[in-house]
């Protein structure tokens, strides 16, 4: 390195530095400082090409390494947030639902009883003799008044029935209980009503009764009942797998061609419209509630398939509606009676009958013994006939969801109401006002 010291025409120090030695990076540097007073830099880098070359490259893939990065890491992240949100949601709604469900019972269970009844019957021995034979049953009960009234399966308290206890949520039985009325064992509507005559100073909690109308393929349902007889306020959960259907049921469980059966043990019965529900019900469900998520009453359990997995029936609340209402009101067991034996349309039926509508009551050709209209009836009086098709009650549609005797059966007894009627190609709508019948 060398130094040199000079003076400019202005009598100005200057310093000029150079240098041919070479810094750690083996570049030339030479400085030249022209005024102390006024510095100025210069800097200059001998780069060979190669070399601006390769460190533009490296920069490039550097940058582009960066941004690829950061992306992927954007992206794990958000994924990850997505799924623990996703997670979260999932408890949370497993948790909701479940707790649901908890809420539905504590709210139901006061209004759930067990009914327990004898009755006598005579069998024969081995000598020929006739002898009586005491039986017991145990099935629920649904608290439908603050005054004692409760509903039930008719099978749960059969004719000849003795007895009858009722077992409260909290554990007290009631032994002063009285039948109100049953259906018919020709009927298909399974139905009773009790009466608690003395309370015991017990407050009794009625259930809310719901719109099974409403009622959908696929809703979430719950069902509460004294299983098996033994284990009162058995909660099981599930959903309505269909409705309308039709089936015989017969008591021990029945058998490969009539494999349905009560959910109590009772005789054969012939049951229509029901709910099909796989939330479990067994032996002594018979007459509990399944209700919705509301935890409002959509349906009475009546009804097992013995030889499947959770295939279960209830009857619609609001086939009982009008008879509830009545009996509540004047304390008797009258149902509304349209009076007409009809068929309702499937596209069978429509088919079969060359019918010109796809929904609707079809009231077909009779005979002297079981005539169409029944004389006296308030469908006689309003002039109904063979080859009519009722298609809406008031304004309600008649379907296969909701036919002719669900809709009727809203209704109490004495009440007046519009039919809707097709002939052909003649619509007419009449006023009826409905009778009563006590089976």
């Amino acid at each position: 390195m060398a130094i040199d010291m000079q003076n400019n025409k202005d009598n100005q120090t200057i310093n000029t530095v150079s240098s041919n030695d070479k810094n750690k990076n083996g570049r030339t540097i030479s400085f030249t400082i022209p005024n102390l007073s006024r510095p100025k830099i210069d800097i200059k880098k001998h780069i060979s090409k190669a070399q601006a070359v390769f460190l533009l490259a490296v920069l490039i893939i550097g940058l582009i390494g960066g941004l690829i990065g950061g992306l992927i890491e954007s992206i794990g992240y958000s994924g990850h947030v997505l799924m623990a949100n996703n997670t979260v949601n999932q408890q949370r709604l497993v948790s909701s639902n479940g707790q649901l469900i908890v809420d539905i019972a504590k709210k139901l269970k006061p209004s759930v009883v067990s009914i327990i009844s004898d009755s006598t019957t005579t069998t024969s021995n081995a000598f020929g003799f006739t002898q009586p034979v005491q039986q017991q049953s145990q099935g629920t009960g649904i608290i439908i008044s603050s005054n004692g009234l409760v509903l039930t399966n008719r099978h749960v308290v059969p004719k000849g029935s003795n007895n009858i206890r009722i077992v409260l949520n909290n554990g007290v039985e009631l032994k002063n209980i009285s039948v109100v009325g049953r259906t018919s064992t020709k009927d298909s509507l399974d139905i009773a009503i009790l009466k608690i005559n003395n309370t015991q100073g017990q407050n009794l909690t009625p259930a809310v009764i719901g719109n099974s109308s409403n009622v959908a393929v696929g809703d979430e349902v719950v069902a509460i009942g004294n299983a098996l007889g033994q284990f009162k306020n058995t909660v099981t959960s599930g959903i309505i797998s269909g409705y309308g259907r039709n089936i015989s049921a017969s008591p021990s469980g029945g058998s490969a061609s009539n494999p349905f059966s009560p959910a109590v043990s009772g005789g054969s019965e012939n049951l229509t419209d029901l709910f099909q529900t796989d939330a479990a019900i067994n032996e002594g469900n018979s007459g509990g509630p399944l209700v919705n998520l509301n935890g409002q009453v959509i349906g009475i359990n009546t009804a097992i398939a013995s030889n499947s997995q959770n295939i279960g029936f209830a009857i619609p609340i609001n086939e009982v509606r009008g008879l509830i209402n009545e009996v509540i009101k004047t304390g008797k067991f009258l149902r509304p009676l349209l009076g007409v034996r009809f068929i309702p349309i499937t596209p069978s039926v429509q088919k079969q009958y060359h019918l010109p509508v796809s929904n609707g009551a079809y009231l077909p050709k009779g005979n002297s013994s079981t005539p169409t209209v029944l004389p006296g009836t308030a469908a006689a009086k309003a002039g109904l006939k063979a080859g009519d098709i009722i298609t809406k009650v008031n304004n309600t549609p008649v379907s296969y969801q909701n036919d002719l005797a669900t809709l009727i059966d809203l209704y109490e007894p004495g009440t007046n109401i519009k039919l809707t009627i097709r002939n052909g190609s003649n619509v007419r709508v009449l006023s009826v006002k409905l009778g009563s019948t006590s089976n």
